[in-house]
């Protein structure tokens, strides 16, 4: 039987324009909620239910899927605007006045588009392991081996620990707890990420690194939110130089960054990450 209280927290539906939205909620309720943005290929049930249970033990934690991914209805959509409509649409669906955003990966690109989109819907933003758009100046060449893990029809799990975690004897073993502390919620066996959602997903992806560079950096200096972000200094999927080259163009930022981690930083150090963010979210 799993110790995490996010394991306990019971699937919750809202009704949107466009879905029916599927959710979870852990916490304290009362002050600015944090909504939870996730990475390709995943649904509800992938957030670890280790971190999550460190953000709740001082916030009012949301977790959900978006349009037409896991078990929110709706047609997939294909384009990180649309995806932030969504969350928009969500967040306005539970009458939410204010948020904060905590974006993984994809979910951070996400989260960006929605503060520019809806500036007064977001308070603080956290951007973990994302890139900020386009193509990042002086960025590496995605190592083939990512590209063709990544698109793989079924990824295993050492697929996921070789994407998220250094090849270090400790950052595999951190990804393996990270696996196992996920495993409760997979087991009982809740919808995936369809074929679908996944191309929009990739597509999605394809069109935010042909925007030009110069457009993305507007679009940074545009907002004027505190945001943090972090990054892992080993991760394979997005070079830490991409945070690194956003902060210097966002008037309000911090940059934090964990040198033994990759990808999957906020699940290899759970408690410093979800500390990290609760002392920014309090600033």
């Amino acid at each position: 039987m799993s110790t995490y209280l996010a394991d306990a927290a019971e699937n919750l539906t809202v009704e949107g324009p466009s879905a029916t939205f599927t959710y979870r909620r852990i916490g304290p309720q009362g002050g600015t909620p944090l909504v939870l943005l996730n990475r390709v290929r995943a649904t509800i049930d992938w957030w670890d239910p280790e971190f999550l249970d460190h953000l709740a033990a001082e916030h009012d934690v949301i977790v959900f899927d978006d349009i037409g991914h896991g078990y929110t209805t709706g047609e997939p959509r294909d384009s990180f605007e649309r995806f932030a409509d969504g969350a928009i649409e969500f967040i306005e669906a539970l009458g939410l006045p204010q948020v904060d955003l905590l974006g993984w990966t994809m979910g951070g690109t996400v989260a960006q588009h929605i503060t520019l989109k809806r500036p007064e819907l977001v308070r603080r933003l956290v951007v973990a392991a994302a890139n900020p758009g386009g193509t990042v100046p002086g960025a590496p060449d995605p190592d083939p081996k990512v590209r063709a893990t990544m698109t793989k029809p079924e990824v295993t799990a050492e697929d996921l620990v070789f994407l998220f975690f250094p090849e270090t004897e400790a950052g595999r073993a951190a990804g393996y707890e990270y696996l196992a502390r996920v495993a409760a919620r997979l087991a009982a066996g809740g919808p995936g990420v369809s074929e679908a959602a996944g191309l929009g997903q990739i597509t999605a992806i394809a069109k935010d690194s042909a925007i030009p560079f110069e457009q993305v950096r507007a679009d940074l200096e545009t907002i004027k939110h505190p945001v943090l972000y972090a990054t892992g200094m080993r991760d394979v999927m997005i070079p830490a130089l991409a945070s690194y080259t956003a902060v210097q163009h966002l008037p309000n930022a911090t940059l934090v960054a964990y040198s033994d981690a990759g990808h999957g930083f906020p699940f290899q150090h759970p408690k410093a990450f979800a500390t990290q963010v609760t002392t920014f979210l309090a600033a």
